[in-house]
C-alpha cells in the first residue's frame, strides 16, 4: 500500500493537475474536502457515511491522492481510533490504488470548533452538521500548503 506519513514522499507520488481529497475519517461520519487542480486550495465537500457514498461523491473527478487524519493521541500514540483509520485506509487503497498521505493533525475539531463558536456564531446543531467537511478541509489545507512549500 502506498501510504506515507512524511509529506515529500507523498508529494513525489501524486501527478499534478489532479485533486487531492482530504478525509476525517469516523466510523458513523466521514468529512471530505477537495483542493481544486493546482492543489492549493481545501474545499469543505460533504459528509458521508459510506465508502460507497464517498464513491459516488468522487465519481468523475481527476483525484491524485488522499489525505487522512490520523487521530493520535496527545503523547504522540496511536490509540484504537488511529488503528481502525488505517485498516479503512487500505480498503480505500484497495478501492482506488492512490497515494494515501496520514496527516497528524490532533487538534484540528478543536481549532474548527473554536472557528466556528469566534466568527462564524454557529449554533451547536449546525456545528454538528458541517464539522466533519471542515474539519477535512482544514486538514487538507495543512497539508496542502506544506506539501506547495517542498
Amino acid at each position: 500500500m502506498s501510504t506515507y506519513e512524511i509529506p515529500i514522499d507523498f508529494k513525489k507520488q501524486i501527478q499534478p493537475m489532479t485533486q487531492l481529497v482530504g478525509i476525517d475519517y469516523g466510523t458513523k461520519r466521514i468529512g471530505v474536502a477537495i483542493s481544486d487542480l493546482m492543489q492549493m486550495t481545501a474545499t469543505p465537500l460533504k459528509i458521508v457515511s459510506s465508502m460507497d457514498e464517498l464513491e459516488k461523491l468522487l465519481i468523475d473527478r481527476k483525484i491524485g491522492g488522499f489525505v487522512i487524519w490520523l487521530p493520535k493521541q496527545m503523547n504522540g500514540e496511536e490509540g484504537e481510533q488511529a488503528k481502525i483509520t488505517r485498516v479503512w485506509a487500505e480498503k480505500l487503497y484497495e478501492k482506488y490504488s492512490l497515494p494515501i498521505l496520514f496527516w497528524d493533525e490532533r487538534l484540528s475539531s478543536a481549532a474548527v470548533s473554536r472557528i466556528f463558536i469566534e466568527q462564524a456564531d454557529l449554533s451547536r446543531k449546525r456545528q454538528k452538521e458541517v464539522m466533519d467537511k471542515v474539519a477535512a478541509a482544514y486538514i487538507l489545507q495543512g497539508a496542502l500548503d506544506l506539501i506547495g512549500r517542498l
